[in-house]
Parts: structure tokens; sequence; C-alpha cells
């Protein structure tokens, strides 16, 4: 069976668990990208052509000019519509491409889930947002978060508290993205989590989620994540709801949202599995071939009734992220080891002898930390021991 996978840049969730998942599943796989030599130096043996993937025309001609597909999958937040698109035409298991432009679109995302009438509270109207393509002050309910109407990895996204901020902070991000849309929105008070699901269709599965820590305002980079089992029943109900409402609910999906006197509020739905090697941590805390689980969706194929997921794991990662711009000179290599019962892996997201500017997203990102045990305070304690125990240097 045929495995056409598309993909930007090379990724951790495609090279270390999509793509074995994919060669243990007896997959035939091509990957279609429009950066062929970064995914032949990743991964030489996997067959690689190249595409304009950002635009589904060009994928279903790629495809249906080389063999006939079985599966057409992505795991990028960028090309889920086309691959659902193309998903479609061949008449193959897919996302609904209208609910991959839903979650992708922010603004429409709002539209659709206030039509809904699912993002109110206690009778109020749901989120206040509006779009922007060009520098402009609002009569907005500030403080209000501005961001790319399509953006990532809070790349972009700055909380300003008044229209003077408003102007200087859009005109900043415009520069850096002509033709860009940016969405402006109420800022969302609360805790803010994620909640992890796999559905094939039919049924859908609530794998658990995180509870995230953000650095200080205006920015919001995530620096560390704790696994959380499962949420209380009324918080996941409500997620639920605002998902079917988008229409969400085949293969993976990590959905951010923030919880403030008991009500459960999306920030944003990224339909995929969760990124920054929290997938990876994921498969080994619950001990599910999750990757595998993912890509038979997109063959056809029903999930199991019960995953049969561990449920007594405890669990975090880290992400040492830079300060300032420079050189990083100094920082520790890949490591993997055992302590007091918790599983430590280490990787370098940045090398070093690499000159970088401050980005304010994870972007920033030196490494990743990821700790999976039994107790919640032993990971806590073994993780920070490990921290605290190496150093980052960064020269000007």
């Amino acid at each position: 069976m045929r495995l056409y996978l598309l993909a930007l840049n090379p990724t951790d969730s495609v090279t270390e668990g999509f793509l074995p998942a994919a060669a243990r599943l007896g997959l035939d796989v091509t990957v279609l990208t429009d950066q062929p030599d970064a995914h032949r130096a990743t991964y030489p043996d996997v067959a690689i052509l190249e595409c304009d993937v950002r635009d589904f025309r060009a994928v279903i001609t790629r495809i249906s000019t080389h063999h006939r597909p079985d599966a057409v999958f992505t795991n990028s937040d960028h090309l889920q519509t086309q691959a659902a698109l193309a998903a479609a035409y061949f008449g193959l298991p897919g996302k609904d491409w209208r609910a991959a432009l839903r979650t992708k679109d922010k603004a429409e995302m709002r539209r659709r889930l206030a039509a809904a009438g699912v993002d109110g509270v206690d009778g109020v109207d749901g989120v206040w947002s509006a779009e922007l393509t060009e520098p402009a002050a609002l009569d907005a309910p500030y403080p209000c978060v501005v961001k790319p109407r399509e953006g990532v990895a809070s790349e972009d996204v700055v909380l300003v508290e008044n229209s003077e901020e408003l102007v200087t902070c859009s005109k900043e991000i415009l520069d850096r993205r002509p033709g860009a849309v940016l969405v402006v929105e109420e800022y969302l008070p609360g805790e803010l989590y994620t909640l992890e699901t796999l559905g094939d269709g039919t049924a859908r599965h609530v794998l658990g989620g995180f509870h995230t820590e953000l650095s200080p305002p205006p920015y919001f980079i995530e620096e560390r994540l704790t696994f959380v089992p499962a949420h209380p029943e009324p918080v996941v109900a409500q997620v639920l709801e605002q998902l079917d409402a988008l229409g969400v609910g085949f293969g993976a999906c990590h959905t951010e949202f923030v919880v403030h006197a008991g009500r459960a509020r999306i920030i944003e739905v990224n339909y995929r599995a969760i990124g920054d090697q929290c997938d990876l941590l994921l498969a080994r805390l619950l001990d599910i071939p999750l990757f595998e689980h993912i890509l038979r969706t997109h063959l056809g194929e029903p999930l199991p009734a019960g995953l049969g997921a561990r449920r007594d794991g405890a669990a975090c990662l880290e992400y040492p992220c830079a300060d300032r711009a420079g050189t990083l000179v100094g920082a520790p290599a890949a490591t993997e080891l055992t302590v007091d019962g918790v599983h430590l892996t280490y990787r370098p997201l940045r090398s070093v002898g690499e000159r970088h500017a401050l980005y304010r997203t994870n972007r920033d990102y030196l490494g990743v930390l990821r700790a999976c045990g039994t107790d919640q305070s032993t990971v806590d304690r073994v993780s920070a021991e490990f921290l605290a125990a190496r150093r980052w240097e960064i020269q000007p």
C-alpha cells in the first residue's frame, strides 16, 4: 500500500514518529515536499518527490502522474486542507477539507464557533474578534491578542493593552509578513491546557492532555508542559462540543484551550498530532502505537474500541530557551538515561556554533527534555535537577 506524505521542512514527528510507523505497517512511502534536499539529507532511503505542496492542484497532479495512492496524509499545520482535498479527489479516507480550513483559519474558526453558539459564557456573545490587513486602531475590549490568521507556534502572537500598542504591533508584524491578515481577539483569561484526541470519523478517543506554562506577557512561548491524564469531564465535554461544531473528528487533533471559572474556551485547534516532541512522549507514556493508529485511520481502518493506553503515567516536557540573540557556544549533548525511575530524553534543537536572532517563539528553543515516570513530584524533581546541572552559553 502506498502512502503519500505531504511535508514542508523535516520534523521530529515525521522523522521519529510517522516514518518508522509506516515502515512497521509495511507501507511504501512517498514524501511530497517543496524542500526535497532537506528531506533527502534527513532520511535518504525514503522516496522524495518535489512538489508545490501548498497548492492542492499540484499535489493531485503529482500523485496522479506517479502511483495509485492508498492514503494521503500530512502532519503539517499548513497542509491539512491540501491533503484533505487530495484525499477526497482520489476517494480516500481523510479529514473534511472544510474542517481543516476552519481550524487553520483562526478568524473562520471564531465565526464558526460563534454561529454555533458554543463559545459564549453565561449567555454573553462569543469571543470578540476582528481581522486586520493594515495597521489600524480598533474599538476593542482591551487587552487583546494579535496574531496571524494562519500562524503557528506562537509566531507573532502578542498581547496589546490599548489601541496605540495595537497599531504599533500590527505594523511590525505586517512589515515582516507582507500580505498577511491578522486576527485581533479579546484576551481569554485562565489556565492553558491541551486536549489530545484521535478519531476515525465514527469513534473518538481522548488521550489526555497537557497543562501549559507560558513565558511572561506580552509573548506566549510554551516553556513547560505537564501531562494531564484526564481533564474534568465537564471541561472535556465543552471542548468536544466546540470541536464538533468545527467538524473535527478524524485522525489526530491537538486543541489548546483555557479554563476560567469552570468554562473551557478554545484558543486554537491544530488538526494534527501535537508537536515539539510531545507526540513522541505521548506514545511512550501511554504505551500505544500512536503513530500507527493515526496512519491506519487514513488507510480507512477503524480504531479499536479500546486503545489499551496506560493510565498510571506522569510526565513533563521542558524547553530551555534562548533569552538573547547571539551564537550558541556551549550546550549539552543528546542524552538518554533513567534516574529514580524517571526516563529522561534530552535532544538539542540548536547546534553549537549557530547564530540566531531572538524570535519570541518556539524557534528560541535550545533543546527539549522529555521526562516520563509514574509519580509527578519525582518527575518534576528529576527534570529540575537535570536542567540545573547543565549550561547553555550564548555569546553576542
